[in-house]
Order: structure tokens, then C-alpha cells, then sequence
């Protein structure tokens, strides 16, 4: 019997040894540290990590900033600009290519093509990759693509409309006014990036006075995108017809006739001066005729 007590105490004293050896084992503090990229969505507190480890935000990569317009609309002649705003560029590559030849301009800073108008302008501060183009004409009008250099490519595509100022005046070329009655001559000038700053009237050539002593004269403009400038006449005399035109200061001129009419009918001069353009085509005629009936006889003496 006291044989399996004492075996049964030595017994008792090994387990106690065991367990308190295992239980040492489980309390000891862990040194795992987990993967850097781990710190992107884990929960481990940050006053945890070492000072040694670099916290980056989640890159997403680079992406075009959509807030610029996809449309631009330039001037025939002024320098045309193309803004591509570029985030998180990286190590990549701003490209810029025309979508109606697939034709590659600029990769970078650099120019890729022949014709040195198109440019790369980059501006850091605003991580601005802009398309420059010098000189532009309506042919360079289309969509172009400012491209970046990910796996696959990604780009944003932009319209520009190169559009040359267009002066119209209301109901010309010809207009008939009766005498007395106020001469009303609407001017309109479109496509300009800005109003014209002057808009010059001229009659039969000369600078329009609108302190003259004629008087009754006055000139009216409204500028906007759009710029409409109203030279008013009243009480038209036979002299104030002839040629009047209308110049802005950066657009083209154009020119209207007004005929201020005495008791005369408008269909009635325009008949005349159909009359006399038949004769003027009649002479033509008749001249071709001569020469070839004389190139004729001299041919035939010549066989």
C-alpha cells in the first residue's frame, strides 16, 4: 500500500512540472511581425509598429482629372491649348495622339512628328501635360487623346474646333430704304474668343462722323459672345446711300449696299441693274464670237 502512495505522489509532481512548463511556453510574448503590405487593411495599432516601417496610403494609380471641358474652341491663327490634368503620374508617361490619322505628337516633354506646331507644355504645379498647337486652322479640328503609359493604356479624349470670325450684316448685300425712313444696319460678328474692342463704320470709304452736321447718326454695340454693333441713320437722304461697311478690330470687314429711294420702286432698279448685266454678258458673247470666228480663218489659211 505504500508503494502506490508514493507512486501515485511521484506521479502528482512530474504533471504539476509538465503543466507549469507548458503554461510558461503559452505566456511568452509573440515577436511575429506581419508583412508590410499587410498595413493597407489590417487593424494592428500604429503605435505598435516600428519606427522603421513606411505607412503609404492606398495607391490607386494614376487617373485623369475630369473637371477640365472636353471641348475647346480656338481662333484660326491663336495659339490653341489642350489641358490634360494628370494625378499620381508616377514613373509613367503623358502621351498625346490625333484620332483622325492615329498619329502619335508628343510623349513626354518631346515632339514625335513633323510638324513642329504641336508641342508638350508641362506644368508640375498643376500636373498639366497640355497639348500647345501654334498657328491652328479649321483642318486641325477633330479629337485628340492625352494617353498615359499604364498596362493597358488609359486615356481621356478631347474635341478642338479651330473656327475662323465670320462678319455678317443683316439683309445684304443690297438694301433698298425710302427716303425719310431710318436706316437700320446690324452688324454681327461670331466665333471670337473675346468682343472685338472697336467696330469702325465707314461710308463709301471714309470714317463714319457721328458728330456731324448731317446729324441723326448714332451707332449702337452690344458685345457678348456674340457681338452685334446698330448703325442707325435717320431720316435717309438720297446721299447717305453707297457703300457701308462695317470693320471689327479682329475680324473681317463686310460691306453692304444702300440705296435710298426717291419715289422709285425697288423691283424697278433691280431690273435695271439686270439689264444691264445682260448687256454686259451680251458684249462678252458676241466678242467670243469674233475671235473664234477669226482664229477659224486664220486656221483655215493656214491649211
Amino acid at each position: 500500500m505504500k508503494h502506490i502512495v508514493v507512486m501515485m505522489i511521484f506521479l502528482n509532481i512530474n504533471y504539476g512540472i509538465t503543466s507549469t512548463s507548458q503554461t510558461v511556453d503559452i505566456d511568452e510574448p509573440h515577436t511575429y511581425t506581419p508583412p508590410k503590405h499587410y498595413f493597407q487593411t489590417s487593424s494592428f495599432d500604429e503605435a505598435d509598429l516600428d519606427d522603421d516601417v513606411v505607412k503609404n496610403p492606398l495607391d490607386r494609380g494614376p487617373y485623369f482629372d475630369i473637371s477640365a471641358s472636353r471641348n475647346v474652341t480656338a481662333l484660326v491663327g491663336n495659339t490653341a491649348y489642350l489641358n490634360c490634368r494628370v494625378r499620381n503620374l508616377g514613373n509613367r508617361t503623358v502621351s498625346w495622339i490625333r484620332h483622325r490619322d492615329l498619329h502619335l505628337l508628343t510623349v513626354g516633354k518631346a515632339t514625335y512628328t513633323s510638324d513642329q506646331r504641336y508641342q508638350s507644355v508641362h506644368n508640375p504645379a498643376l500636373d498639366d501635360w497640355s497639348l500647345k498647337v501654334l498657328y491652328p486652322q479649321p483642318r486641325d479640328s477633330g479629337v485628340y487623346e492625352c494617353q498615359i503609359s499604364t498596362t493597358p493604356p488609359v486615356g481621356y479624349s478631347m474635341t478642338l474646333s479651330v473656327v475662323e470670325p465670320i462678319t455678317t450684316i443683316v439683309g445684304g448685300p443690297d438694301l433698298y430704304i425710302d427716303t425719310g425712313s431710318t436706316v437700320n444696319l446690324t452688324c454681327i460678328v461670331r466665333h471670337l474668343p473675346e468682343p472685338p474692342p472697336v467696330i469702325l463704320w465707314t461710308h463709301n470709304g471714309e470714317e463714319i462722323n457721328y458728330d456731324s452736321a448731317r446729324g441723326g447718326v448714332s451707332v449702337i454695340t452690344e458685345k457678348g459672345d456674340i457681338t452685334t454693333s446698330y448703325l442707325l441713320i435717320q431720316r435717309a437722304r438720297t446721299s447717305d446711300s453707297g457703300k457701308y461697311t462695317c470693320t471689327p478690330s479682329t475680324a473681317n470687314p463686310i460691306t453692304v449696299n444702300v440705296h435710298v429711294l426717291n419715289g422709285e420702286h425697288p423691283a424697278a432698279i433691280q431690273a435695271a441693274h439686270l439689264q444691264r448685266s445682260n448687256l454686259v454678258l451680251s458684249g462678252c458673247c458676241c466678242l467670243i464670237l469674233l475671235l473664234l470666228s477669226l482664229l477659224n480663218d486664220r486656221w483655215s489659211a493656214v491649211r
